[in-house]
């Protein structure tokens, strides 16, 4: 079936289901990342200036009690597939627990499958190898950084906020500007495509910003002198996204697409730096259990579909709702063997319908280890109650700074809530052990770029640049430092594969046992993950580990940027470990580059 088939069948199919829009609605879908409910204007805060998004929240239907996961790879999962973040093997940021179970079906290959154009820009975290990339699941446009940040251990060596080098549909691209910037200006460029080819189109417009480390143009900081550096980066930050949303508003209205445009804006998790200045009364931040680290704003407007004005829903819903949302709002057909967790909330957002709306549980946690446990920072909410960690329990109308524990004073609640809890993770658990791997020799992907971030082992694996720069060799005194860590990988095809171990990312052009100057910084309130020096580790040998097995190894040179090795390997799933020896024993190859061999 052609995509122009498809387009007409579906427009056909929204008139026959009594949809207003008369063609398939464009959707622009804005997530900003660590940026909580209080970071907005419009929702009390009396320092940031948010002009933009103020407006669009006068315009739209709000979520005023929307939850997500406490941190970020958690809730992109749930918000881009409709399931519980634990389903889909993705309930931490790194080690190998960030990547999106290949079975996951996401609203990219969503709306791709029903004719749309689908874009996706600036943060992904959610797997940086096959099958795993937004490419892989269904964007057909993507411009991003690596890993969960720019100047993270997947990124581009030595990016930062500003003139970085970007991943464009798989390729390395040099950018100019400031990273919010440069994100909606490609996403812009993508919405003006699709619109003069007057094609529909799916718009994901993930930032960064203003995740750590705090950087922004200074005369956005400058909009908040008096403050504390940190809050002037982090609100500037902030200010700096609103102004590209007005932008990418302003250019909806000029392309003449704003009445069939669904547009949204939220956030990813509670605040990272903002708490401190305003919290609209909740208690903690990013990664709590508590209100303040998973309840966040959530506007849409959507003139066709009738919502215009400032509408308040206070109906209690998640994150997993949004799938199923966006949906039924298009006319987009739910894949048969797609089973969400979340519902429809369609009919809440819509102002002219008085809902009666159902009693449920949901649940946001945050697992932040390499396995999932049980009752582990975890809040289970009810539209009238919330439950932490299986033990306290909160009315949260009335005390919604969470102050006042009433679990003693209601054990039916906190019993029939724990139950909830209890079956939802009988349900889960046995998927937990469904570890995502990273494919080797597959046809469509045969070089693979391995990097320490997702190195599975109990301990935080070096995650960011300055950690890999400083090479950080912890070990317990007296005893010989032992590389604990694997990528778990599954073989595609058997045959040879040359294994090559490096200490730098090979776009540094760095030598094994190089010592690295630290790089520029860049306006803002923190250092660059550039900034910190990179010490030379002194390898004398690489060793390739596999399954535990030490099959090989080979001598650093003087000027030696890798060694290779080549090896055989059996189709189906291993735990590769290659290291260097050092003088304090086995240090992890952070970078390490796989090749199938015809």
């Amino acid at each position: 079936m052609t995509q122009n088939v498809r387009i007409g069948l579906l427009a056909v199919g929204l008139l026959l289901s009594g949809t207003v829009a008369a063609a398939p609605p464009n959707v622009v879908f804005v997530i900003s990342d660590d940026q909580g409910y209080g970071d907005l204007a419009c929702t009390g805060n009396p320092i940031i200036k948010t002009p933009n998004i103020d407006k669009l929240a006068s315009e739209s239907s709000g979520l005023s009690d929307y939850h997500v996961a406490p941190t970020c790879s958690p809730t992109r999962c749930s918000l881009l597939t409709g399931h519980w973040t634990n389903r889909t093997g993705v309930w931490h940021t790194i080690m190998g627990r960030s990547m999106l179970r290949e079975n996951e079906v996401t609203v990219g290959q969503m709306f791709t499958d029903s004719g749309y154009e689908t874009g996706m820009f600036g943060k992904w975290h959610l797997g940086d190898n096959y099958p795993y990339r937004p490419e892989d699941r269904g964007f057909t446009e993507v411009y991003r950084h690596g890993g969960g940040g720019i100047g993270q251990t997947p990124d581009v060596w030595d990016n930062a906020y500003f003139d970085g080098s970007y991943f464009h549909n798989g390729k390395i691209v040099p950018a100019k500007g400031f990273c919010t910037d440069v994100f909606f200006e490609q996403a812009n460029q993508f919405i003006s495509k699709c619109a003069k080819q007057k094609k529909p189109f799916f718009a994901y417009i993930s930032t960064n910003a203003p995740h750590k480390p705090l950087h922004c143009p200074p005369k956005y900081t400058e909009m908040y002198e008096g403050q504390s550096d940190s809050i002037a980066a982090f609100y500037g930050m902030i200010t700096n996204i609103d102004d590209n949303v007005g932008k990418t508003r302003q250019l909806i209205d000029d392309l003449g697409i704003t009445e069939n445009t669904i547009f949204v804006f939220t956030t990813d998790n509670g605040t990272a730096s903002g708490a401190k200045v305003y919290n609209a009364g909740m208690k903690a931040g990013k990664g709590s259990p508590y209100e303040g680290g998973h309840r966040v704003p959530f506007f849409l407007h959507w003139p066709a579909g009738g919502i215009t004005e400032q509408h308040d829903v206070p109906t209690l819903t998640h994150a997993v709702d949004i799938v199923p949302t966006l949906l039924e709002m298009t006319g987009v057909k739910k894949p048969e063997n797609v089973k969400f967790d979340g519902v429809s909330i369609a009919a809440l957002l819509d102002p002219n319908q008085d809902v009666e709306w159902m009693e449920r549980f949901v649940i946001s946690d945050s697992q932040r280890v390499r396995d999932p446990i049980k009752w582990r920072s975890c809040s289970v909410m009810s539209q009238k109650y919330r439950l932490i960690n299986g033990k306290q329990l909160y009315e949260i109308a009335v005390d919604p700074g969470q102050k006042h524990d009433i679990a003693k004073e209601h054990p039916e609640v906190v019993e029939t809530m724990r139950a909830f809890y209890e079956k939802w993770w009988a349900e889960l658990e046995p998927s937990f052990s469904q570890t995502t791997e990273i494919y080797l020799g597959h046809p469509e992907h045969p070089v693979v770029s391995l990097t320490a971030h997702d190195w599975i082992q109990k301990v935080y694996p070096p995650w960011n640049q300055a950690m890999v720069r400083q090479a950080d060799r912890k070990q317990v005194k007296g005893e010989k430092l032992k590389h604990v860590g694997y990528w778990a990988v599954k073989v595609i095809r058997d045959g040879k594969y040359q294994v090559s171990l490096r200490r730098w990312p090979a776009e540094s052009g760095a030598a094994i046992n190089k010592e690295l100057p630290p790089g520029d910084n860049v306006p803002g309130a923190t250092e660059p993950f550039r900034a910190t020096p990179g010490n030379a580790i002194g390898a004398t040998q690489a060793v390739l580990r596999i399954d535990g097995k030490d099959l090989e190894r080979k001598p650093v040179n003087a000027d030696a940027e890798e060694v290779t090795f080549v090896t055989e390997m059996k189709e189906g799933s291993h735990q590769l470990a290659p290291f260097f020896e050092i003088n304090e024993g086995e240090l992890g190859a952070f970078y390490v580059i796989v090749t199938k061999l015809d």
